[in-house]
């Protein structure tokens, strides 16, 4: 692994520097770069804000028991209420992770608790997208997708490019009415299941989204990568995609403008779990990391 994203990562960790971070009066302002708010207000505010279609993350996945569980599914309907009160629901779906959900207490647990979010999202007019962790909770949340879409079919699944194994899924998953977002993979994965050279995981990700277009899915890419970008454009006219038959997604806080040149649907987390998050998004990117280093200078 990268030494600096080794250091990063070892800080999410870390209860001494989350406090320090948590408590930096430069903090808040550094976090809400990437992180709509700790509220459902904040998450509604911010998609009316952005004017672009987004998907919304309820950061909880570090979830130890039920009563958790129950915590962030009940975060996850007073969030769909709220988006359909004002009028937002259908630009704005919602991202879960199963973790948070109780995938690790019970996978019949995670259904049932994921099974709600679907109905609620259902009722509202919008969707539910399935984010996907490491690589040891693949084939369960695979089942879990599958469970899922034979009542809500639109339930979308999300695919890492730097696993030995997506190429065969994003084959398996393309089928029609199929959503699924394709991204680079953010966890450190053993070079038996992953691609660890960042070119392999490029051309991996290349390999999966002409899979993907040849299919009769909906994909949806996310990546900033402006190579990437370009590819997945010159792709769609290869397969004469149409426009509307795919998408782009991108984080939120990260090339605003070419988030709106793009269309692309942003990726918005929100809730006070934010420092694990923002962790993983500063490893990710040397820029994020100069981003959060040229903030605390500037404010100091």
């Amino acid at each position: 692994m990268n030494p600096l994203r080794a250091l990063i990562m070892a800080a999410a960790r870390n209860e001494a520097v989350r406090s320090l971070v948590a408590s930096a009066p430069i903090s808040r302002d550094v976090v809400r770069r990437f992180v709509a708010g700790e509220t459902t207000q904040d998450a509604v505010a911010v998609t009316r804000e952005l004017g672009l279609p987004v998907t919304l993350d309820y950061l909880g996945e570090d979830t130890t028991d039920e009563a958790q569980a129950e915590q962030v599914v009940r975060a996850y309907l007073e969030l769909l209420e709220a988006l359909h009160a004002a009028g937002l629901a259908s630009k704005a779906e919602v991202s879960v992770k199963l973790s948070a959900v109780g995938q690790a207490l019970d996978e019949s647990l995670a259904l049932t608790n994921a099974s709600r979010i679907c109905a609620a999202a259902g009722q509202v007019g919008t969707t539910v997208t399935l984010d996907m962790e490491d690589h040891t909770t693949t084939d369960s949340t695979l089942r879990v997708l599958t469970e899922l879409r034979e009542q809500w079919p639109w339930v979308g699944a999300v695919l890492q490019a730097y696993l030995h194994r997506t190429l065969d899924d994003c084959k398996s998953l393309s089928g029609n009415g199929s959503r699924v977002r394709l991204c680079k993979g953010a966890y450190a994965e053993p070079a038996s299941v992953a691609y660890t050279d960042p070119h392999e995981v490029d051309l991996s990700y290349v390999r999966c989204v002409n899979a993907l277009m040849a299919g009769d899915g909906y994909p949806m890419f996310a990546t900033h990568d402006p190579r990437l970008i370009e590819i997945i454009g010159e792709r769609a006219r290869w397969y004469d995609r149409a426009r509307d038959s795919y998408e782009y997604q991108m984080l939120y806080g990260i090339r605003q403008a070419e988030q709106r040149r793009l269309g692309a649907r942003v990726y918005v987390p929100y809730g006070e779990q934010w420092y694990g998050y923002l962790m993983r998004r500063l490893a990710e990117r040397p820029a994020n990391v100069t981003f959060f280093l040229r903030s605390l200078v500037s404010r100091s």
